[in-house]
C-alpha cells in the first residue's frame, strides 16, 4: 500500500529512542498518522512540526498497519506560529476538532480551511472569524449541520439574526423579536462570506453559537469537555484586540 499527498502537520510524539509517530492533516486522505524513522534526530525535529506544511509519502504492507512516513518540507510556519498566541491556539483548536472525526477519512474542505487559518493568523479578527467558519464546517461534517441561509420562518435572506437552537436554522429580526431572548444571537458575518467580523463581541457571539450545538449534539454524547484550546484562542484573541486597540490609541496621542 503506498499514496503520496501534501499534509499539515497536527502533532507528533515519541516511538522509541529515535522515532515518532507523526500526525497529519492530509488534503486527500484525512486526519492520519504514520511512523516516521529517525523522527527525533536533530535534522527531522525542527520538520516535524505542529504547523509545518509537507510533502508525504506512506506506505505499510496492508491497508489497516500504522504504515511509515517519509515527508520532505513545503513550507516551514511552526517557528512563526509559535510566536502567536491566537495562531498557536487556533491550530490547537482546530487540531483537537479534527480529531472528533474518524482517521483517514478524507475532508479536503477542512484541509483548505485550515490552510488558510494558519496563512492569515497574523491579523486577529480574521483569525477568529476563520475558527468559527472551521467550526460550522465541522459540524457539517460530523452531521450536525447548521441552516443559516434563510429565515426558518419566512423563508427570506435578509435581515438574519438569530439561529433557533431547536432546529439549527436562520431566524430573521423581525420573525425572531418576540423570541428574541430564546434565541441565539448571530453576527453578520455568520450569513455571508463577503462580510467582515467587526469586533471581539461579534466573535464571541459566534463562539458562543457554535458552543451550545458543540455541546448538545458532540461533546456531551461522547462524554467530552470543550477543548482547553477553545478557551485558549478566545483568551489570545481578546488580548490581541485590546493591545492592538491600546497601540491604536497611543499611536493617535501621539500624533
Amino acid at each position: 500500500m503506498e499514496w503520496h499527498d501534501e499534509g499539515i502537520i497536527l502533532g507528533t510524539r515519541r516511538h522509541g529512542e529515535t522515532s515518532a509517530i507523526l500526525e497529519l492533516m492530509t488534503r486527500e486522505h484525512g486526519r492520519h498518522m504514520g511512523l516516521v524513522r529517525g523522527g527525533r534526530s536533530r535534522r527531522m525535529q525542527p520538520l516535524l512540526q505542529a504547523g509545518n506544511r509537507v510533502d508525504v509519502i506512506w506506505r505499510a504492507r496492508i491497508d489497516e498497519h500504522l504504515g511509515m512516513m517519509q515527508v520532505e518540507p513545503v513550507s516551514f510556519s511552526a517557528a512563526r506560529l509559535i510566536e502567536q498566541p491566537v495562531a498557536l491556539y487556533g491550530l490547537q483548536l482546530a487540531a483537537a476538532h479534527l480529531r472528533l472525526l474518524p482517521e483517514r477519512d478524507p475532508h479536503q474542505n477542512l484541509f483548505e480551511t485550515l490552510a488558510i487559518i494558519l496563512e492569515h493568523c497574523e491579523d486577529t479578527l480574521i483569525a477568529g472569524e476563520l475558527l468559527v467558519r472551521f467550526e460550522v464546517m465541522m459540524l457539517e461534517e460530523l452531521g450536525f449541520g447548521l441552516d443559516l441561509k434563510r429565515c426558518a420562518s419566512t423563508g427570506t435572506d435578509e435581515n438574519l439574526t438569530y439561529v433557533s437552537p431547536k432546529s439549527g436554522r436562520a431566524v430573521s429580526r423581525d420573525a425572531g423579536a418576540p423570541w428574541a431572548d430564546k434565541l441565539l444571537a448571530m453576527p453578520p458575518f455568520m450569513v455571508s462570506s463577503s462580510v467582515r467580523a467587526a469586533s471581539l463581541a461579534e466573535i464571541i457571539a459566534a463562539f458562543r453559537l457554535t458552543s451550545f450545538f458543540f455541546t448538545r449534539h458532540v461533546w456531551e454524547p461522547r462524554a467530552q469537555k470543550p477543548p482547553e484550546a477553545r478557551d485558549g484562542f478566545l483568551n489570545a484573541v481578546a488580548r490581541s484586540l485590546s493591545n492592538s486597540a491600546i497601540a491604536s490609541s497611543e499611536t493617535s496621542q501621539l500624533l
